[in-house]
């Protein structure tokens, strides 16, 4: 793995002054009293800064509806998530015992908010420019065309069920293996009276992802 100014810097644009200021940023709070969260609160506002003037000049005719929902969609979490599997950030947050266990490094929510933390930590280290530079050059290939949020799978097997009048989806740890730094786990899920579907990941939200996208490609 390469050293963190130099992933930073091919990530961000720039090789960052401070870069204990970044360490912070992908420090979860389970690692440590010095963690990402402060980081994420500024940079999501940063984010719904530059996303909403860039909306704002690429789509002089529409309104602001329309500009809303276009927003909404590219400072989602799992937008954000996404941008974070793009760069490889799962390699370099740094998470507590339990929280790796647990699958954060894979977790929608944490991938989000880390991104969030990043472009904080962006800001106050390099300004608003550089900010905005790194978030136009992340977002390209989405700003034009995402004008929803993207549906994570879990969520869509959950509206499913509900829109055909089932009972929620219902996940089970099927299996765990593996030695403890490379676990392997396979999960379940049932849709009751109507299927179910079981996958492997190296977490267990990754099998519940992976399970979740098999059930629903059945039901398709």
């Amino acid at each position: 793995m390469s050293s963190l100014p130099d992933w930073l810097e091919r990530t961000l644009g720039r090789r960052p002054k401070d870069v204990a200021l970044f360490e912070r940023a992908l420090t979860h709070s389970s690692s440590g009293e010095e963690h990402y969260e402060r980081l994420e609160f500024l940079g999501d506002r940063v984010l719904g800064l530059v996303v909403a003037t860039w909306l704002y000049e690429l789509f002089p005719a529409e309104p602001e509806g329309k500009l809303s929902r276009r927003l909404n969609a590219l400072v989602a979490g799992e937008t954000c998530a996404e941008i974070a599997r793009e760069l490889g950030l799962a390699g370099h947050l740094r998470l507590g015992k339990q929280a790796r266990e647990d699958g954060a490094s894979d977790s929608d929510n944490v991938l989000g908010d880390v991104v969030e933390s990043l472009i904080g930590a962006l800001y106050l280290d390099s300004g608003l420019e550089a900010a905005t530079a790194f978030v136009r050059r992340a977002w390209d290939d989405k700003v034009s065309t995402r004008d929803k949020a993207p549906k994570h799978p879990k969520s869509a097997l959950q509206e499913w069920a509900a829109a055909n009048n089932r009972k929620p989806p219902a996940y089970r740890l099927a299996d765990r293996s593996g030695p403890h730094h490379a676990p392997r786990f396979v999960v379940e899920v049932e849709i009751r009276g109507v299927g179910t579907a079981s996958a492997e990941g190296t977490s267990k939200q990754e099998a519940e992802t992976a399970a979740a996208t098999k059930l629903m490609e059945q039901l398709k």
